[in-house]
């Protein structure tokens, strides 16, 4: 039996980012061993939703210089030019190209993402958490999850050091973990 899928109850509008409430953060392995996390501390963005939301648009940048995996070093090498360049690229933007529900809840954000000067589609998949009245506030919120994986390798992001092994001292997969709360601009 297929039901038919339905679409989100999400107000028309600008939602903008509330970045206290949200992150964005990333794992990639290294040596092949464990999954290094970082985050991205300063972001921003808004989802334009109109009378059908799921033709919404999104976007948002971040600011390569808020990266942080708890360990200076790490960073300082991150922002170099062997890895983010943050000098010559600051930020990282994503604008959307179409979205699409696959299931439920669950949908699939298509967008072009910019890192280090180079656009490359990406899919995103989305689960959609719904909204609430925020007590405090009384602003309207709607909360949203998404996961990506990319290539460093397609942004020329960081050297493809091989182990004797030959598995690369850092993977060339990173998987992006968003979690997102916007709030209705009034």
């Amino acid at each position: 039996m297929t039901t038919a899928l339905q679409r989100p109850e999400l107000a028309a509008g600008t939602w903008v980012v509330d970045p206290v409430h949200s992150a964005v953060s990333f794992t990639v392995r290294h040596l092949g061993l464990a999954g290094v996390r970082g985050a991205f501390g300063q972001f921003s963005g808004e989802i334009t939703v109109g009378d059908d939301p799921l033709a919404a648009s999104v976007r948002a940048e971040i600011a390569i210089a808020s990266v942080t995996t708890l360990n200076e070093m790490r960073d300082g090498h991150l922002l170099s030019p062997d890895f983010f360049d943050a000098e010559a690229h600051p930020t990282v933007v994503f604008a959307s190209t179409g979205v699409k529900q696959v299931a439920g809840d669950e949908y699939v954000l298509s967008g072009d993402l910019t890192l280090r000067g180079v656009t490359k589609s990406v899919e995103l998949t989305l689960a959609y958490n719904g909204t609430q009245t925020d007590p405090q506030s009384g602003a309207e919120k709607a909360g949203f999850s998404a996961v990506a994986n990319i290539l460093r390798s397609d942004f020329g992001v960081g050297p493809q050091m091989s182990l004797p092994s030959g598995a690369l001292a850092i993977a060339d997969k990173v998987r992006i973990e968003l979690e997102i709360q916007a709030a209705l601009a009034g």
